[in-house]
C-alpha cells in the first residue's frame, strides 16, 4: 500500500518537477528573446545615432536672383537642377494631395508604416520577389537624397535606420519641404517648383487644386503619368488624388466636382524670361562675388541670394543688340571671328551700368574680354601717361611742342602719317594723335612722373614698362577695357576716380544683408586738369581721329587707340581701342583677334571701326542721358584768354594781310605802271617805226614817180628828136 502510494507520489513529483522545469525553460526563452530584442534594439539605436543626415541640412538649392538698378528683377542663376522654395511657398492643398496619396499617416507615424511595411511584405513573399515598398514620404526622401534605387533588404534596412534618424532629427513640416523639393515629377523635373513651371508654367504658389492633384499624381510612375505623354492617364490619376482628398477630409464633395470640371491647360516647359539673362554681365557679377566678398560659386549658384546691381538694363539691352548686328564689325577669317569687349561706367557712382565680353556663342564664366582681358592700349593712353602728368607740371594746352625727328638712347619714335608737323600745340598733338610730342614731354618730364600718373589711375605697371614707350601704350601686359573705362572716368569726375563695380550690395535667401559695397574713391588729379583733357578729348571727337563717334547734339570726349603688329605689315594693326565719354557715361571698346597672326588682323585704325560701335551704343540709349554737354567752369578763363589771344592773332594776321595786300597791290600798280609805260614805249617805238616805213614808202614811191616822169620825159624827148630827125630827113 506504502509503496504504491510512493509510486503515485513520485509520479506527481515529477509532473511538478517537469512543469517548473518546462516553465523555467519557457521563461529563459523569454528573458532571452527580451535581452535579443533588446539588443537587437540597442544595435538598431546604436546605427540610428551614428547615422549621419547632416546632408539635409544643407540648403535646398534655390536660385539667385538679379536685381537692375531700379531694383526690378533683371537675371536669374542656378547651379542646380532643383529650384528649391519654402514650405510656406506651397499651397496646402498640394501638401495634403501628397499626403492622400504618399502617405496618409504622415503626422501620425514616426517615419514607418507598420501596416504598409506587413502589407508589402506579403506582397513580396507571396511574389517570391520585391515588387513593393511600403514606403512612407520620410522613407522616400532617404531613399533619394541617400541611398540607391535598387529594391533589396539591405537597402530597405538602411532606409528604415535613416528614417528613423530623419523623424529624430526634423519636424515633420520640415521633411516634407524637403521631401517636395527632392522629388522628381517626370519631363526632367526636380522638385515642385520645377515641375509647377515645366507643366503649367506658373508659380508653384499659383497651382490650383485640380493641378495640385495632377502634381500629386504623378510621383508613383511620372514617366507613365505625365500630361504632356498622356492626358487621358493623367485627368484619371487626377481623379483617384482627388477621391483620396476627399476620403482623407482634405476637402469637400462640391470642391471635388468643381477640380474636375476645371480644365487643364498644359503650357509644356516654360523657360524662366530672366534665366541666361546679360550672360556677361552676370558672369562679372559672380566673379565679383567671389573675389571681393569671399563668396563661392556655390553659394552664389544654389543659395537664393538676392543681388542688387548697378546694371542698366536699357543701356545692357542695346549693347548686346548692338553686338548681335555683324554689320558693325569688320567682317573677320572663316576660321576665327573679329572679337570685341565693350563696358560702360557711371563716373559719379563707378557703377557697371552694362557689359559684354564677346561676339558669337557665350560660354558660362567663360572668358571677358570686357573684364579679363590684356591688351596694348595704344595711343589710348596719352591722356593717362604724358598729357596729364605734363598739364600737373605747369604746360598748358596750347604750349608748343615738338613734332620733329627725334633720338633718345636709341628709340625713334615715329608718327601714324610717317610724317613730321614742326611745332605743335599740345591740343593738335592730342587730337591729331601725333607720337613724337608725347614721348618728348615724357622724356623732359621724366619718366617716373608718367610711371605714377598711370598707376594713380588704377593701372599697375611693371618693371618692363617703366621706358618712354609708356608714352604710346607699348605696356607688356597691357590693359582691359574695364580698366580703361575706370581710368577715363577720373576726367569727367573732376579728376576724382570712383572703384568701378557691379554689385550694390547681396542679401541672403531671409532677406539678410550678407555683402555691400563700399564707396571707395581716389582723388587722381587735380579738377582743372581733368577739365583740360575733357577740352582736349572734345577736340579728338569734333576735329581728330574720333569723328565718327560724333553723336548729333551732344558732346562726347575720347581718344582712339591702334596697336601695331608683332610682325612686319604696314597696313594692319593688332587691336583698335576707343575710350569715350559724356557727363553722365564712360565707354570703352576694344577689338580684335584674339589670336593674331599674319592673316589674321586687322586693317585701318580704331577710329574707323570701334567709334563707329561707341557711337550705335550711345545713340540707341541717349535717353538714358540728360546733359548734352561738359562743364568746364575752370576753363573758363584760361579759354577766355585763349579767345582774346587767338582774336589778337586773327587781328594781327589780318593786319598783316591787308599790309601784305597793300604792299602787293601797290607792287601791282608799280607793275602795270612800268608795264603801261614798256607798253607806251613800244607803242611809241612802233608808231616811229610805222611812221619810217610810211615815209620810206611814200619816198618810195615819189622816187618811183620820178622815174616813171623822167622815163616819160625820155621818153617823149626821144618821140620828138625821132619827130624833128624825120622832119630833117623829110
Amino acid at each position: 500500500m506504502k509503496r504504491v502510494e510512493r509510486r503515485q507520489q513520485q509520479k506527481l513529483t515529477g509532473r511538478v518537477w517537469r512543469k517548473v522545469k518546462d516553465k523555467k525553460i519557457i521563461m529563459k526563452v523569454i528573458v532571452g528573446a527580451s535581452v535579443f530584442l533588446l539588443c537587437c534594439l540597442l544595435v538598431f539605436n546604436i546605427f540610428i545615432w551614428k547615422s549621419d543626415v547632416s546632408k539635409l541640412e544643407e540648403p535646398t538649392p534655390q536660385p539667385t536672383i538679379i536685381y537692375d538698378q531700379n531694383g526690378e528683377v533683371a537675371s536669374k542663376v542656378t547651379g542646380s537642377k532643383i529650384d528649391g522654395i519654402n514650405i510656406d511657398q506651397i499651397p496646402e492643398h498640394l501638401i495634403h494631395a501628397v499626403i492622400a496619396t504618399e502617405d496618409q499617416k504622415f503626422y501620425k507615424h514616426s517615419g514607418i508604416n507598420v501596416i504598409g511595411i506587413v502589407r508589402a511584405m506579403t506582397q513580396n513573399t507571396m511574389s517570391g520577389e520585391i515588387v513593393a515598398g511600403g514606403s512612407t514620404i520620410t522613407q522616400q526622401l532617404a531613399k533619394n537624397v541617400f541611398l540607391t534605387q535598387e529594391r533589396t533588404y539591405t537597402r530597405k534596412f538602411k532606409e528604415l535606420i535613416l528614417t528613423k534618424k530623419i523623424e529624430r532629427t526634423y519636424e515633420k513640416d520640415e521633411i516634407m519641404e524637403r521631401y517636395l523639393n527632392q522629388i522628381y515629377f517626370g519631363e526632367g523635373a526636380w522638385g515642385v517648383q520645377r515641375a509647377s513651371q515645366t507643366y503649367f508654367g506658373k508659380d508653384v504658389s499659383e497651382l490650383t487644386l485640380g493641378e495640385s492633384a495632377m502634381l500629386a499624381g504623378l510621383i508613383k510612375a511620372p514617366s507613365i503619368l505625365s500630361p504632356i505623354k498622356d492626358m487621358d492617364k493623367s485627368v484619371q490619376r487626377r481623379d483617384l488624388v482627388l477621391s483620396l482628398m476627399e476620403k482623407e477630409g482634405y476637402i469637400t464633395p462640391n470642391e471635388v466636382k468643381k477640380a474636375k470640371a476645371q480644365p487643364i491647360a498644359v503650357e509644356g516647359k516654360k523657360i524662366d524670361e530672366y534665366k541666361g539673362k546679360y550672360p556677361y554681365y552676370v558672369d562679372h557679377i559672380i566673379d565679383e562675388a567671389i573675389k571681393q566678398y569671399g563668396l563661392t560659386e556655390n553659394e552664389v549658384l544654389s543659395g537664393g541670394l538676392h543681388i542688387y546691381t548697378e546694371l542698366n538694363p536699357a543701356i545692357q539691352n542695346t549693347v548686346e543688340q548692338v553686338y548681335n548686328d555683324n554689320e558693325l564689325f569688320p567682317e573677320g577669317q572663316s576660321d576665327q571671328l573679329i572679337q570685341s569687349g565693350a563696358i560702360f561706367i557711371n563716373p559719379s557712382t563707378g557703377g557697371i551700368s552694362a557689359l559684354v565680353g564677346g561676339r558669337g556663342d557665350h560660354t558660362f564664366r567663360g572668358f571677358n574680354r570686357a573684364t579679363q582681358l590684356k591688351r596694348q592700349p595704344a595711343s589710348a593712353i596719352k591722356p593717362l601717361a604724358a598729357y596729364t602728368p605734363a598739364l600737373e607740371q605747369g604746360y598748358e594746352m596750347y604750349d608748343k611742342l615738338p613734332d620733329s625727328p627725334i633720338n633718345i638712347d636709341g628709340y625713334q619714335p615715329m608718327n601714324y602719317d610717317k610724317r613730321f608737323h614742326g611745332e605743335v600745340t599740345m591740343y593738335e598733338a592730342l587730337v591729331n594723335s601725333y607720337n613724337i610730342p608725347p614721348v618728348w614731354l615724357l622724356n623732359k618730364m621724366g619718366l617716373k612722373s608718367g610711371i605714377n600718373a598711370v598707376e594713380r589711375f588704377g593701372i599697375e605697371l611693371k618693371e618692363e614698362d617703366h621706358n618712354l614707350g609708356l608714352a604710346l601704350g607699348g605696356l607688356n601686359e597691357g590693359v582691359s577695357p574695364l580698366q580703361m573705362a575706370q581710368a577715363f572716368s577720373t576726367f569727367p569726375n573732376d579728376g576724382v576716380m570712383v572703384e568701378a563695380h557691379a554689385i550694390q550690395k547681396i542679401e541672403d535667401a531671409d532677406g539678410k544683408i550678407i555683402a555691400k559695397w563700399e564707396h571707395n574713391e581716389t582723388n587722381v588729379t587735380k579738377p582743372l586738369v581733368a577739365q583740360e583733357i575733357t577740352y582736349m578729348l572734345k577736340g579728338v571727337v569734333e576735329e581728330g581721329s574720333a569723328k565718327n563717334a560724333q553723336v548729333d547734339g551732344w558732346e562726347i570726349a575720347g581718344k582712339t587707340g591702334t596697336s601695331e603688329l608683332p610682325f612686319a605689315n604696314s597696313g594692319g594693326a593688332k587691336d583698335h581701342w576707343f575710350v569715350g565719354y559724356t557727363p553722365e557715361i564712360v565707354g570703352a571698346i576694344w577689338m580684335g583677334y584674339d589670336q593674331t597672326d599674319e592673316y589674321h588682323y586687322l586693317s585701318g585704325t580704331g577710329g574707323m571701326t570701334a567709334t563707329k560701335v561707341f557711337n550705335e551704343i550711345l545713340t540707341e540709349s541717349i535717353t538714358e542721358f540728360n546733359q548734352k554737354e561738359f562743364a568746364l567752369p575752370l576753363l573758363a578763363k584760361q579759354l577766355k584768354e585763349q579767345e582774346k589771344k587767338e582774336k589778337e592773332q586773327k587781328k594781327q594776321e589780318m593786319k598783316e594781310m591787308k599790309k601784305e595786300k597793300k604792299e602787293k597791290d601797290k607792287e601791282k600798280k608799280e607793275k602795270d605802271k612800268e608795264k603801261k609805260k614798256k607798253q607806251k614805249e613800244k607803242k611809241d617805238i612802233n608808231k616811229d617805226k610805222e611812221k619810217k616805213e610810211r615815209d620810206k614808202e611814200r619816198k618810195d614811191k615819189g622816187k618811183e614817180r620820178d622815174k616813171e616822169k623822167q622815163k616819160e620825159k625820155h621818153e617823149k624827148d626821144q618821140e620828138k628828136k625821132k619827130e624833128k630827125k624825120d622832119k630833117e630827113h623829110e
